[in-house]
């Protein structure tokens, strides 16, 4: 495999937040429309809530309808004026995604927000509907899919933004391009790491795309740190399952704080492209939404180039950025 460039020309580090952000900050966003991918629980959940207590009209695309249904239910009752829609979308087959894409362009002109929230973490090695590493799969190259499949629904939009939620752990991480889909060594965490930068390097490439082809889209990532979700549960059994439960309820942040980063790049006013937000103090683990610094890894853009590439090829969506120019023109 290529040894790995040292450009670090990817993501912006010299913007900086308002140190004292919180969700009361969050703009008038009436008229604009949001999807939210994985909203039925968790950080996914609360950013699809705040985004409507803000005034925006919600999707929620969740795998099971019911849990999207009661969580709809949530979210009316936090802000009664909003309109919440709930579309099932399984990121971990690309069918459904072809599926749920083509429902909402033929229901909505435009989408000014797209939050792709959903994922798994460390399950024991398992495969989507199409073949591919189910972390990889679900985290990276559905929401790649996703995102590709709805440009014209972005594009179509003022000034889109496209909010793509990593990790901390996007560290552990590495892109072996002749195992993507650990068919030859498998490790929970190191592929959830690998999706993770994943997510990094397709959200500073997305940007840099969309600013070359003239769009006014922009794209972010976003990190929560450490906070008290179920994901850190899911697929964990016995003495680890319990491990991880005490970990949440002495260390871990609110959801609505672990959430605070996505909607700051969500919504932040004047906020770059191609920025990483994540909270600012102990080492990214809590605090107010600040500007973090990805690794280096994240920062390759003749990876970021080769991602794209695969992942064009692997999920057979292509971005077709000429169109969407012209369309915005």
């Amino acid at each position: 495999m290529p040894a790995e460039s040292t450009d670090t020309s990817l993501y912006s580090t010299t913007y900086e937040i308002p140190k004292k952000w919180t969700v009361d900050r969050i703009p008038d966003l009436g008229g604009s429309l949001a999807l939210v991918t994985g909203a039925n629980s968790g950080l996914g959940l609360v950013t699809a809530r705040e985004l409507a207590r803000a005034g925006a009209d919600v999707v929620i695309g969740v795998r099971d309808t019911g849990k999207g249904v009661a969580a709809a239910a949530e979210i009316s009752a936090a802000a009664p004026n909003a309109k919440v829609d709930v579309g099932r979308l399984d990121l971990a087959d690309l069918t459904s995604v072809r599926a749920f894409a083509q429902r909402f362009l033929g229901e909505h002109g435009r989408l000014d927000l797209l939050i792709n929230n959903a994922g798994v973490m460390a399950p024991p090695r398992r495969t989507t509907a199409d073949g591919f590493e189910l972390q990889f799969g679900t985290n990276h190259l559905g929401h790649f899919a996703l995102t590709g499949l709805l440009l014209p629904a972005l594009v179509a939009a003022p000034a889109a933004r496209v909010v793509t939620v990593s990790s901390s752990l996007h560290t552990m991480g590495r892109m072996d391009f002749d195992d993507l889909n650990s068919e030859q060594k498998y490790s929970r965490y190191g592929a959830y790491g690998r999706s993770k930068l994943a997510n990094l390097l397709f959200a500073a490439e997305l940007d840099r795309r969309a600013v070359a082809a003239g769009t006014r889209l922009h794209s972010y990532a976003a990190h929560p740190g450490y906070a008290s979700t179920n994901l850190q549960l899911t697929g964990q059994k016995g003495a680890m399952r319990g491990m991880m439960a005490a970990a949440n309820g002495l260390f871990a942040v609110s959801p609505l704080a672990g959430a605070s980063p996505t909607l700051c790049a969500a919504t932040l006013p004047g906020l770059p492209g191609g920025v990483f937000v994540g909270p600012r103090s102990l080492g990214g683990y809590r605090g107010t939404p600040g500007v973090a610094k990805p690794h280096k890894r994240a920062q390759d853009a003749q990876v970021a180039q080769r991602l794209w590439a695969v992942s064009e090829e692997a999920t057979q969506v292509g971005y077709d950025f000429s169109v969407a120019s012209t369309r915005q023109g």
